[in-house]
């Protein structure tokens, strides 16, 4: 695949042909579900547990089972993939990433067998920068993907030669890297082909002197829906001479319950087996519909890393957390992993070889000054309040709506401001601010401040036309996009679009607005990116529903309760 026409959609045979496809969709049918285990595999895979402390720490390396920098501290991978091979121009997009408080990054490389190779000089820069905004570096290699069943995929062997070219540019940043050899490197395709050729890779690193905690992927496209790297870690684990193997598991629309998740997590935390989530979705696709709440929550449960995919830039935006590289612009997906429950704002702490606190540091920061609010519209306000300070530093704000004894996170900002939006028209809000520091350390709430939005603007009717189309359809489920043009004279500042759908369609993710739904009946608030439409100008908001068969284009579209034609 091209750079233009990869898809990020990591579900089951999404990057392998539709006849594959079919096939392992309905093997799947039959045999999915991680708890079902055979009695042989009732007890943990393996009997004894990885071997506590193999290995003395130089850096980040593996300890009882767990990744722990190099003064022995845990470090909880919470990150987010950045397609930096395909995107080499979105050099911001490190500082970006940071700046939302996630303390990981997993880059994306070529070795030069499918696409561009990364070079010396480019990696050493990624790491340099990934350093200067005090983020964990997770190097992967990417044309490894899909192997014996994707033709155009590389070998782990050409991949462990790429690294061993780095060594140079590798050696002595052990505290700030880890080495992933392979993205997804085995397909569905003999998934059992993937054990020999990840421990003969592991051991060509270690025997060319590599002391780097080294990452590996699962086959099966990284989901190891038939268990086989499950099965096989501590096998692999054992190969390693230095005990500083990190197992990586992607979970897409295999993992569509809690227990399938919980199952394949927790088999790992049993047998003291090192794992992390490498990659993971959560809105549904044409293959399922990912449970990211019980990973999140598990993983935080379990003290497990995750990073999240992917950053921006898929073909298909349905997983992009920022729209357009745009940290302002996040996506529903984004704002899911960011401030969402067991998010990276409430649960991602900063490494501490960047001069972070300790775990003993329990002071908390001061309390923020009162939100002012400005640029206030019908359905969003930007908030902005004077500095906390701390002992050491302050990572960020949460910005909480106050209703009487209740509060709700409605923002994070990395910074002393924020635009809140998705807010309902001519409506009395209270807000305020707690500060946190890199401890997750909260301060006192600030003071309160009331905002009463506009009321909502009127549209004229015949000022706007309004497209709908079908993009994609699957058993089950479509993709949708709605294009909205302002044809009138004024700009709309602040819209509410409204719609039915006649055969009971539901929408499951939406990105560029917010959807309202009771039974047929759709409204959609325009996110902050979105809520202006300029004279003749166009927005569009896409998003992915359900359906069972029959999926009517709605005969009929509104703009704030004015009709608009059909485009």
């Amino acid at each position: 695949m091209s750079t233009a026409s990869y898809t990020a959609r990591r579900a089951v045979g999404v990057k392998r042909p539709a006849s594959v496809v079919l096939t392992v969709l309905a093997t799947l049918l039959g045999v999915l579900g991680l708890g079902a285990l055979t009695p042989a595999q009732a007890a943990p895979a393996h009997a004894s547990p990885a071997s506590a402390g193999a290995a003395a720490g130089t850096g980040l390396h593996i300890s009882d089972g767990r990744l722990v920098e190099g003064n022995g501290n845990d470090f909880i991978m919470r990150g987010v993939n950045h397609a930096h091979t395909w995107y080499p121009g979105e050099t911001q997009s490190l500082a970006d990433i940071k700046a939302t408080g996630a303390n990981t990054v997993r880059v994306v490389l070529s070795d030069g067998y499918r696409w561009s190779k990364n070079g010396p000089d480019d990696v050493a820069s990624v790491i340099a920068q990934c350093k200067a905004n005090r983020l964990i570096c997770v190097l992967e290699v990417h044309d490894t993907t899909g192997y014996g069943e994707d033709s155009a995929a590389g070998t782990l062997d050409h991949a462990a030669d790429y690294w061993i070219g780095l060594k140079d540019v590798l050696d002595g940043q052990e505290d700030y890297i880890i080495i992933n050899i392979g993205n997804e490197p085995w397909g569905n395709t003999d998934p059992a082909g993937w054990t020999a050729p990840t421990t003969a890779a592991i051991k060509k690193l270690r025997a060319a002197g590599f002391a780097h905690t080294i990452m590996v992927d699962a086959p099966n496209w990284g989901q190891d829906w038939q268990n086989v790297m499950r099965d096989n870690a501590q096998a692999v684990y054992d190969a390693d001479t230095t005990g500083n193997l990190l197992f990586s598991i992607h979970m897409y629309s295999v993992y569509n319950t809690a227990q399938k998740v919980t199952d394949y997590l927790n088999t790992f935390v049993d047998a003291g087996l090192p794992l992390v989530i490498g990659e993971f979705g959560g809105p549904a696709d044409q293959y399922g519909d990912p449970d990211e709440d019980t990973m999140m929550s598990e993983a935080q449960r379990l003290g497990l890393g995750w990073i999240a995919w992917s950053w921006s830039g898929n073909t298909d935006p349905i997983l992009d957390l920022t729209i357009g590289f745009d940290p302002a612009r996040l996506s529903t997906w984004g704002e899911r992993i960011f401030h969402g429950a067991d998010g990276i704002a409430q649960t991602s702490r900063e490494a501490t070889v960047f001069g972070g606190p300790a775990e003993e540091d329990t002071e908390a920061p001061t309390a923020p000054g009162t939100p002012a609010a400005s640029a206030v519209t019908a359905t969003s306000a930007t908030l902005t309040w004077a500095a906390s300070s701390d002992n050491v530093a302050v990572t960020g704000y949460d910005v909480v709506r106050v209703n009487g004894t209740a509060e709700t996170v409605v923002a994070s900002s990395a910074t002393t401001s924020v635009t809140v939006t998705g807010l309902t028209a001519d409506t009395a809000y209270s807000f305020a601010v707690y500060a946190r520091d890199a401890a997750g350390n909260r301060s006192a709430r600030s003071a309160a401040v009331g905002v009463t939005t506009d009321e909502a603007p009127t549209t004229p009717a015949g000022s706007c036309t309004v497209g709908y189309k079908v993009v994609g359809q699957w058993p089950g489920g479509f993709q949708g996009e709605i294009t909205i043009r302002n044809t009138g004279s004024a700009a709309i500042d602040g819209w509410t679009l409204g719609f039915d759908f006649a055969d009971g369609q539901t929408i499951t993710n939406m990105w560029g607005g917010t959807p309202t739904q009771s039974g047929g009946s759709v409204s959609v608030a325009p996110a902050s990116y979105t809520a202006t439409i300029a004279p003749n100008g166009t927005v569009t908001v896409g998003f992915t529903g359900s359906q069972n068969g029959s999926n009517t284009v709605p005969a009929a579209f509104t703009l704030s309760g004015a009709a608009c034609a059909a485009a």
